[in-house]
């Protein structure tokens, strides 16, 4: 009878050991768990997940946040570290990570990490933090490189501003994670870029002034070619979007027609026009230049989709700086030149989604019009103070000797980028003369008057905002980066490129990134005045309890040995 106890205990002892091992493998393959964050911290986007899921070869990544850091890096690191333990959990072993110091080698050749970041143009942060002993200042590469077969793609995980800390940014950096990891590897595993034309017969510029937009910017994730809306018959709807860089011509209504019908059929069309011709050129040689109208006659198609750039010049006292001879001496100083707004925006999109600063040159105001079905969004404006200067007017150097009357600019956010969405309708609708008939019919086109699914456009009254200055010896600079201050202290870094690669991301929006990017992470900050109210309570419960508790279980523990062993 003992012996078949025995046997009975020995196969409930298999069969739980049996259990055990099956639910750890189970578990291995099939678990969840619940994000109970109101903003859904932990939680991928759809967009995330299938895009996961479509990675054919092994990428690994490459986290440059190894070393002692900062207590807010090294947050950004942890979090880093999470959400790639989360991508690891959907590719499986198609996606590894590993974090590494700048000063490593690379695994695929001679050179470090830092120096390969540099070499695609990404720089570190000279941090300064404060400690016991006072400043500390230090590199900091807050930077990833992704590896796909041969080929290396740079990943930004902070943008800051400034060489402090700067927990808001840190905390938008977050934010951020997914959407600049994923938006990565979306551009590693593409079978092909993505279309996208640039727009020319009309003046628009075709020199070295456009030189980061064309072969910095572009090049790395889109396949740039020309579009001459002046020979071209049609645009073809193989491009996914158009870009209008600052047209000096008028536009007759054949090209106009071409462009509203490419609308019309579904192409995405970013417009960076300046309708004022006052140019910087002018100003440095004569020291004054007369701001008027182009008379681009774009006016009514622009109108016809909701928005309407006026002929009036947009000056903030938040601005950026231009070099003046205050003295007449030859003596030169450094001025804020409210012609260069620096504008903002209200953070109330992807497409400007924890965006930097953006600088203009000469921009205009624009009005939203009409056409209460489309959907208008101001995503950049000027400051709390600014004003607007009808035209035409004489712009002069010598306006700089006095300080700018602070009165007069009281005007707040006025619009100078705005996004248009919804079922846009034809311009030539009810007005298609027989000439621009005769050319639909020679390209063998017919007239589409409304649009045919839901569209998207750019207005932007700046064109000089996607352009680049040029130095002494033709060198082109960065998109947005002063020519004067570059280099120096003085010198800011413009998010200028951010604002057009989120904007042509967003109309192409291939990936459906824009769930990823929409995320945002809110600081909770504790209650002082509470703490200070229950600070014995909660030091109660977090130290006293469990010592509490420990002693029940031992005294229960006493008890039921003492019963056993007195029978």
């Amino acid at each position: 009878m003992s012996f078949l106890n025995t046997s009975v205990k020995s196969v409930y002892t298999y069969l739980l050991i049996i259990a055990v091992i099956g639910i750890n493998v189970a578990s291995i393959k099939w678990h969840t768990r619940i994000d109970l964050t109101a903003e859904k911290r932990f939680t991928l986007s759809n967009a995330t997940k299938q895009l996961l899921k479509k990675i054919d070869q092994p990428i690994v990544i490459d986290v440059l946040l190894k070393g002692s850091y900062p207590s807010g890096f090294k947050k950004l690191a942890s979090s880093t570290e999470d959400i790639l333990l989360e991508y690891k959990e959907i590719a499986g072993n198609q996606l590894q990570f590993r974090f590494v110091a700048p000063d490593e080698l690379l695994t695929t050749g001679n050179s470090s990490y830092a120096d390969t970041i540099a070499s695609m143009g990404l720089y570190p942060i000279n941090l300064t933090s404060q400690l016991k002993e006072g400043q500390q200042q230090q590199n900091v590469y807050p930077f990833a490189i992704l590896h796909y077969q041969d080929k290396l793609f740079p990943i930004e995980l902070y943008k800051g501003t400034t060489p402090l800390i700067n927990f808001q940014e840190l905390n938008s950096a977050e934010a951020m994670l997914e959407y600049n990891l994923s938006n990565a590897i979306a551009l590693a595993i593409q079978k092909s870029k993505p279309l996208v034309g640039f727009a020319i017969g009309n003046g628009e510029p075709m020199d070295i002034r456009v030189f980061d937009l064309a072969e910095n910017s572009l090049k790395r994730t889109y396949d740039l070619q020309l579009i001459n809306l002046v020979s071209q018959s049609y645009i073809p709807n193989e491009f996914k979007s158009i870009i209008i860089v600052k047209p000096t011509l008028s536009f007759t209504d054949a090209e106009k027609l071409k462009i509203d019908q490419y609308i019309m059929n579904g192409g995405k069309v970013l417009f960076f026009i300046d309708k004022l011709n006052a140019e910087m050129d002018s100003l440095q040689m004569k020291n004054e230049v007369i701001a008027y109208d182009r008379d681009l006659n774009v006016n009514d198609l622009l109108f016809k989709y909701g928005v309407r750039i006026n002929s009036s010049l947009v000056m903030d006292l938040q601005c950026d700086y231009l070099p003046f001879d205050v003295n007449g001496n030859g003596q030169y100083d450094f001025l804020p030149w409210n012609y260069f707004p620096v504008l903002e925006s209200s953070n109330n999109h992807p497409i400007n989604k924890n965006l930097g600063y953006v600088v203009a040159r000469f921009a205009n105001a624009i009005d939203t019009v009409g056409e209460p079905d489309i959907k208008k969004t101001i995503l950049l404006h000027s400051s709390l103070n600014g004003r607007v200067m009808a035209t035409p007017a004489l712009i002069s150097g010598k306006e700089n000797v006095t300080a700018p009357e602070d009165e007069k600019y009281k005007t707040a956010n006025i619009p100078v980028a705005v996004l248009l969405e919804g079922k846009f309708r034809s311009l030539f609708a009810n007005r298609l003369t027989n000439d621009l008939a005769d050319s639909l019919q020679k390209a063998a086109q017919v007239l589409v008057t409304n649009c045919i699914e839901e569209n998207k456009i750019l207005v932007v009254s700046d064109g000089d905002i996607v352009m680049n200055a040029v130095v002494k010896g033709n060198q082109p600079l960065p998109m947005g980066e002063n020519p004067y201050t570059y280099g120096t202290q003085r010198a800011f870094p413009f998010a200028n490129k951010a604002f057009l690669m989120n904007a042509l991301d967003y109309m192409i929006n291939e990936n459906g990134l824009s769930e990823a990017k929409g995320k945002d992470f809110v600081v909770r900050l504790l209650d002082n005045k509470r703490i200070n109210d229950s600070k014995l309570y909660w030091q109660l419960l977090n130290i006293g309890l469990p010592i509490l508790i420990v002693l029940f279980f031992a005294f229960i523990f006493l008890l039921i040995r003492k019963k056993k062993y007195t029978m």
